[in-house]
């Protein structure tokens, strides 16, 4: 796809999430409407022209830019308001973890008491976010980038520290499959450099490992988080014995 049409492509979409159709633009422009379907098509169009379509679609041409570079690799977080739409509506992220787990529709509606209508509205909804394109007959594909991550401290990270994350550690986790390890100690810079590392591997191993199963039947795979933590601390009591009460505990 050329650079233009990506730009286009865009616009048909920013113009579609505001319901502004042909008709309309036909009219804010003075232009029949066939000429604006060809505009659409691979018809010429100046830069003055995309100009005025980007302020019908509320958009002005460096953000159009920005849209359709996201479009092309695949946006890595959502913006805070986005996030917020889904850490508000359960149904709406227990979708979106489906999707990014590559479930199907079929699945979904096997595993959930979600109807296929509203299974189909919500996929529209993380569709318009984002996160897939919804294609014909139920499917979708997922358009974010492989490194997407949900923002620090945004909607999402607040709702796991919240409510998941006391739910995630009240385990004894001496299961199958479980596993808990807590260790303390003092380390340089270097070695806390070094750790961080480590754990940037064991992550991409993991991302890695969740891709390989996709292709799995769903019998086949399971529900599995993975909680690695790492930082400078001292419990609280301990800090509050400091001499002068001094909580810094990496040096500068």
């Amino acid at each position: 796809m050329s650079q233009v049409q990506a730009l286009m492509k865009t616009l048909k979409r920013e113009l579609k999430a505001r319901g502004v159709t042909y008709a309309e633009i036909a009219r804010q422009l003075d232009l029949s409407e066939s000429s604006i379907k060809r505009m659409f098509t691979g018809g010429t169009l100046s830069i003055a022209r995309l100009e005025s379509l980007c302020g019908i679609a509320g958009l002005d041409f460096s953000e159009l830019v920005r849209k359709a570079a996201e479009a092309r690799r695949g946006i890595a977080t959502l913006r805070e308001e986005q996030e917020r739409e889904i850490a508000a509506d359960p149904r709406l992220l227990l979708m979106a973890v489906c999707v990014l787990n590559h479930w199907t529709v079929e699945q979904i509606l096997d595993t959930y008491e979600l109807s296929e209508t509203e299974s189909i509205q919500l996929l529209a909804r993380l569709d318009r976010l984002r996160l897939i394109e919804l294609l014909p007959l139920n499917r979708y594909r997922v358009i974010v980038a492989k490194e997407f991550r949900w923002l620090p401290s945004g909607p999402i990270q607040q709702l796991f520290q919240k409510e998941i994350q006391p739910e995630f550690l009240a385990s004894s986790f001496s299961g199958p499959g479980e596993k808990l390890v807590f260790r303390t100690g003092m380390l340089s810079r270097a070695a806390n450099a070094e750790l961080m590392k480590k754990m940037d591997r064991l992550l991409q191993q993991f991302d890695e490992l969740h891709d390989a199963d996709s292709e799995l039947a769903l019998n086949e795979r399971y529900g599995s988080s993975l909680l690695v933590a790492l930082r400078p601390w001292e419990l609280q009591y301990f800090s509050r014995l400091r001499r002068g009460n001094r909580e810094k505990v990496f040096p500068e």
